[in-house]
């Protein structure tokens, strides 16, 4: 485990050299950000470049006194700015910086977990340093090069985690049809007998697949069901693929596959996607109906967010950045990406709005204008078997948890 502290203490020396994220996507117009908020996609305020997203964070296991413990370290210091607009564009690794101080941060669980050497409590250590090495590389921007080192600072952390823990995890690398391949992790639940039935969990465009780990360990494990994760184009495991308009390609590649692993009921399939992942999973429905028993999109930008102007001008500009940074473009007019995106509408494909045979169930909160009801009502409406929930935006935590319990239950139906 020492070569671990190596890596990081090789990987992050201090350098003031590096492109600042938020200058790696250039535009015709100055940039500017506006005050919003959104229940999954937390706060955007203007002195932020980065959406602040306490709530997952907190999902994810990170204590909430030490989100602003690192949030106040960067917001204090007064090292040089890309743009003095914005708290979190410290020019370079140093003290201050939204990847040195994050990743300072997962380096205190790393050598707790060090300390421990094994079992659950290293397992854990191991995580908690996953996922602050993963904030550490948001918000995923290619060609940064710092981000590019937290991210493999989370997956060697995580694969750690997966040694010590308690919880079978199986790393699967599958092939990608002409585009090389990309790699998985199948959480295998406990107390069971596989072959096991199988959620294929598709994430949001600003994430690492394990950043969604707890989902399976609190909702899929104890009802004996394997979650089945892979990184988005663009990022991790996925980092050579491009987005295109075909959103599930990566993802149907590595579905057709399933039939192979002999952990997966590969006639028990089900697909659940996170924001721009529930997309996908739609989308996955329509193509391969004879593969997926069941689909739950969770917050799904499925329509309204691709195509409603007076919508996409409220879009953080580091969101911008992030669908930028996906489809390959670095220079870019901010106008011309958001007409671009209405071709990412699977209304606009022709795709939603066809009745289909797969059972579906359209998760929206209230009061998210990123995914509105239209979006989940949409959902319910194309298939012969469809179902929409609502969820409060109030109690926050209560809220998302709710809405995770009541998808699991739902897949689980369609499962067993």
């Amino acid at each position: 485990m020492a070569n671990n502290t190596n890596l990081s203490e090789t990987l992050f020396k201090p350098r003031a050299k590096h492109a600042e994220t938020s200058t790696l996507i250039q535009y015709t117009h100055p940039k500017s950000n506006i005050n919003t908020y959104t229940v999954l996609n937390g706060t955007s305020q203007q002195n932020w470049y980065r959406t602040i997203q306490r709530l997952l964070w907190i999902w994810r296991g990170i204590s909430p006194i030490e989100i602003e413990e690192v949030l106040s370290r960067i917001a204090v210091h007064d090292a040089p700015r890309s743009d003095d607009k914005f708290i979190d564009t410290v020019v370079g690794y140093r003290k201050g910086g939204w990847s040195f101080e994050w990743s300072h941060q997962a380096m205190i669980w790393q050598q707790k977990a060090l300390r421990e050497e094994s079992g659950d409590v290293a397992a854990e250590c191991w995580l908690q340093a996953a996922h602050l090495y993963s904030i550490a590389a948001y918000p995923f921007i290619n060609g940064d090069f710092l981000a590019d080192q937290a991210v493999t600072l989370s997956m060697k952390a995580f694969e750690n985690a997966t040694k010590f823990s308690s919880f079978e995890v199986k790393k699967l690398t599958f092939k990608l049809e002409g585009k090389g391949s990309t790699t998985g992790f199948l959480h295998l639940p406990k107390d069971c007998r596989g072959p096991y039935p199988t959620v294929l969990f598709c994430g949001g465009l600003d994430g690492l697949q394990s950043d969604y780990v707890s989902f399976f360990r609190d909702y899929l494990s104890p009802k004996g069901i394997a979650m089945l994760t892979l990184d988005m184009p663009g990022i991790g495991y996925s980092v050579k693929q491009k987005l295109t308009e075909d959103t599930c390609q990566l993802q149907g590649d590595v579905l057709k596959q399933l039939s192979e692993v002999p952990w997966i009921d590969h006639t028990r399939v089900g697909v659940m996607g996170f924001r721009f992942g529930g997309n996908i999973a739609v989308r996955l429905a329509y193509i391969y109906p004879k593969l997926i028993k069941g689909v739950v999109a969770l917050g799904p930008l499925i329509h309204a967010f691709f195509t409603q102007a007076e919508l996409q001008k409220k879009i953080p500009v580091m969101y911008l950045d992030v669908l930028a940074s996906r489809l390959g473009l670095w220079n870019i007019d901010e106008n011309n990406l958001r007409l671009s995106l209405s071709s990412y509408s699977l209304k606009n494909q022709g795709l939603i709005g066809r009745r289909m045979p797969v059972p579906m169930m359209g998760v929206y909160w209230k009061g998210d204008e990123m995914s509105p009801k239209e979006d989940s009502q949409l959902i319910a409406r194309s298939s012969m078997d469809g179902d929409i929930l609502a969820i409060n935006d109030k109690p926050l935590y209560e809220g998302l948890e709710l809405a995770l319990q009541k998808s699991a239950d739902w897949i689980y139906d369609k499962l067993i």
